[in-house]
């Protein structure tokens, strides 16, 4: 039996910037409740929840102060029962997003390691001693910038934190530890909930001897290494290490004891990894890596090789995404512009739609958002700090949703909210979309409905056709279903020709048909089913 996740369109809420029900600026989970309705209009088959657990919110939710309990600007544990109540009412599965790696130093496992090297909890996180100097163990860089570690004078040693520094790393090769972040797991599960979203799976373990990361080659560096200072590290002893796999395996264990769940990772800095961390009979079930995230090319190639990548590994389901509160929207990273561009908005989601394998659509890009810009004073990530105004870090994908036009703060909230509403996005508010039938908003719900109508295109294989310069066509097939696919990725036109008889199902954009030959208009791409 296929399971329910194989080909599924997951939907991802960011809550602080979903729908705000009191009035206090940041989302919450009777704002979400509220707008199930409007989720399960779209088709998706569940709903995947950036961190909801209390926390300080340094890093919004991924610094967890508990892993059992609901952060109290969200909602309640009750007010949560009562949200998987009614997505499962729906037919929408419930995901939770869970960091497992680290957690928010006011973490009551956190406050009591930090009290002595002898105490109960004493070795649950990373702990080492400075070098003689005083200077921290090894060059392992945090992913905010500087250091990956800080001294602490109560225990006379630096504690490790892949993030910021009031992020500890979980020393997951204590069984104890180990035990206790799979107890986490069976809290939530056993509370109903469809499945989880691990945060940095790769970086569960570390190299227990601490020993540096080797650096990047100098022949080998591009502008992605030069970005930002730890990519010119290869992050291979602080984390994505093989072994790491054997908390996978014990994660999926657990995941695998419940009835139709499912679990899947991000997996970021070694891609090469994936098919070792996860797989039909091993590790998670699946998992994205940052290619198309962090891809600001739109070029075939990018999809053909990844497509050719991801079938050499055996036995891997992949997962398929353009964007997450993490990453620039797709129009903005795709298009290079805050501005609206629904013809950009339709390709990218019909590609998108058409890829071989679970799907994970991020809040706002059915209606084709954009960034929203973010002022200095307006800033909350820890990123934007650090680099602003050359980057604004990850605050213009997460600014508040727009639901309806005219209303204070597009709907979002009656207060002022936590980041601030886009002003271009009130012409592309869903209420708005909801009266035009030609908006992004209709045009996501039909791919949607044509993915789920179409088993070629929600289970099937794929084959690349071609990957030039401009076009990227593959081919889907289940059974006896075979349905073709053509995009004009590029800024002009190009044509393509078809093989054996293929009936239209689909156009987007400008694309003309003289017998086999497609020309198709700049950023298009027609759909068909071979007869």
């Amino acid at each position: 039996m296929t399971p329910w996740w194989q080909g599924a369109v997951v939907y991802q809420i960011y809550p602080r910037s979903f729908c705000d029900s009191d009035g206090d600026g940041v989302g919450d989970l009777k704002g979400i409740e509220g707008k199930l309705d409007y989720i399960a209009a779209l088709g998706v088959d569940a709903i995947w929840l950036s961190p909801i657990h209390p926390s300080p919110n340094r890093d919004f939710g991924y610094d967890v102060a508990d892993f059992n309990g609901v952060e109290p600007s969200l909602g309640t544990m009750a007010g949560f029962e009562r949200l998987i109540a009614e997505a499962h009412r729906r037919g929408l599965k419930v995901i939770l997003d869970e960091v497992l790696s680290h957690t928010s130093d006011q973490h009551p496992w956190f406050i009591e390691s930090l009290k002595s090297r002898e105490n109960a909890k004493a070795d649950w996180y990373v702990w080492a001693d400075p070098r003689e100097d005083g200077t921290p163990p090894n060059n392992w860089l945090s992913v905010f910038g500087g250091p990956a570690w800080s001294y602490h004078p109560l225990r006379r040693q630096y504690y490790f934190h892949k993030f910021l520094k009031q992020q500890p790393k979980v020393n997951l090769h204590n069984p104890e530890a180990l035990a206790a972040a799979l107890d986490v797991l069976k809290f939530w599960l056993d509370r109903g909930v469809d499945g989880f979203r691990l945060d940095v799976a790769n970086s569960f373990l570390h190299d227990a001897e601490q020993r540096d990361n080797p650096a990047v080659p100098i022949a080998d560096r591009t502008a992605h290494h030069w970005a930002h200072a730890p990519n010119l590290q290869r992050r291979i002893r602080d984390s994505n290490l093989p072994e790491n796999r054997t908390v996978l395996d014990q994660i999926r264990t657990v995941v695998d004891a419940y009835d139709n769940r499912f679990v899947f990772g991000e997996f970021s800095e070694e891609p090469g990894l994936l098919g070792h961390f996860a797989g039909a009979k091993h590790g998670l079930h699946t998992g994205y890596t940052f290619t198309f995230l962090e891809d600001r090319t739109f070029k075939p190639d990018v999809f053909a090789k990844h497509y050719a990548f991801l079938g050499e590994i055996d036995g891997l389901w992949p997962c398929v995404t353009f964007s997450n509160h993490d990453v620039p929207r797709t129009v903005t990273r795709y298009g290079r512009t805050m501005e609206a561009d629904p013809a950009l908005a339709k390709l990218a989601l019909t590609l998108l739609m058409t890829l071989k394998g679970t799907v994970l659509l991020y809040q706002g890009e059915e209606l084709g958002l954009p960034d929203g810009p973010i002022e200095r004073n307006q800033i909350r990530d820890p990123v934007g700090e650090l680099y602003f105004p050359y980057s604004k870090g990850r605050d213009p994908c997460r600014t508040p949703m727009p639901w309806v036009a005219g209303k204070p703060n597009l709907g979002f909230s009656y207060g002022e909210p936590w980041l601030p509403v886009a002003p271009a996005h009130a012409a592309l508010a869903a209420n708005k979309q909801e009266q035009d039938k030609g908006s992004v908003l209709w045009f996501a719900r039909a791919l949607v409905g044509l993915r789920k109508a179409q088993p070629a295109l929600a289970l099937g294989d794929m084959r690349v056709l071609a990957a030039t310069d401009k076009v990227l066509a593959f081919e889907r097939t289940h059974g006896g279903d075979h349905i073709v696919c053509v995009f004009n990725l590029s800024p002009s036109s190009a044509s393509f020709a078809l093989s054996g008889p293929v009936q239209p199902m689909l156009d987007v954009g400008d694309v003309a048909r003289n017998g086999d030959t497609l020309t198709l208009s700049s950023r298009s791409a027609w759909i068909g089913k071979r007869s």
